[in-house]
């Protein structure tokens, strides 16, 4: 897996590669920090997926995305939404910036199309045009340059690919990872909302197909049909998109 050389400024936080490019330490903090999160993680994300935030994702996925070539599931996780797209008869590659979340996640392949890397979307380890399509649920908040993050997923995109991607709404609890910035101190969670996210793919080579809401448990979603678009993504837990590449 190629990697590109670093190094570290420890008076400005920069971290340089040479592939171009300047990305601060955010990401190695991140990395540092989800590492630390894993096991937690993992002791609840069959629950998520299964019954509850996340389990409207892959009915959601399945309806729009062929199941052709190979999908890159970024920000995977323990691998648990990649083990689901793998049954559901997609061939996946389950990318996360954490190490011990992609050990947990390796520990749960049981299938020869369901593989599970180490990997950082601002700098993926593949070619120009590699997959066919993505899932990117709840990854693009923990970026430091969302765009940036959007053009390297953009990169790896065959064209027509199609992308599903979830962004939390505003009250949804793990905002409270960017609190802190208030204070000037640094975060790893940035504060892209769904209605930005939505307008800064359809600016950036992207069309959208569809889009569903994911509301906090005990919540009417029937309430909300009369809102606007806009409305409904505000009082959201989490918004659905499903992206196609121009």
């Amino acid at each position: 897996m190629f990697r590109p050389p670093f190094c570290y400024n420890k008076r400005n936080m920069f971290i340089f590669s040479k592939r171009g490019g300047v990305m601060r330490a955010w990401h190695k903090e991140a990395e540092k920090q989800w590492d630390e999160r894993a096991e937690w993680w993992h002791q609840s994300s069959e629950e998520m997926w299964e019954r509850g935030s996340r389990k409207t994702i892959i009915p959601f996925v399945t309806t729009y995305m062929p199941k052709e070539g190979y999908i890159a599931d970024i920000g995977c996780g323990d691998g648990y939404g990649s083990y689901k797209l793998c049954q559901q008869g997609y061939r996946v590659i389950g990318l996360d910036l954490s190490s011990e979340m992609i050990e947990l996640a390796k520990k749960r392949r049981t299938h020869e199309h369901l593989h599970f890397q180490q990997a950082d979307i601002m700098n993926l380890p593949f070619p120009d045009e590699t997959f066919t399509g993505a899932m990117i649920i709840n990854c693009f908040e923990w970026t430091e340059r969302p765009l940036a993050a959007l053009e390297e997923v953009r990169r790896v995109l065959k064209t027509n690919a199609y992308v599903c991607v979830g962004i939390l709404g505003p009250t949804a609890a793990p905002r409270v990872n960017s609190y802190r910035r208030l204070y000037d101190e640094a975060v790893i969670c940035n504060t892209m909302m769904p209605w930005e996210f939505e307008q800064l793919a359809k600016e950036n080579g992207f069309t959208l197909v569809a889009q569903e809401g994911v509301y906090k448990r005990g919540v009417d979603a029937s309430l909300f049909q009369q809102l606007s678009t806009e409305l409904k993504q505000a009082v959201s837990f989490m918004w659905l998109f499903m992206l196609q590449k121009k």
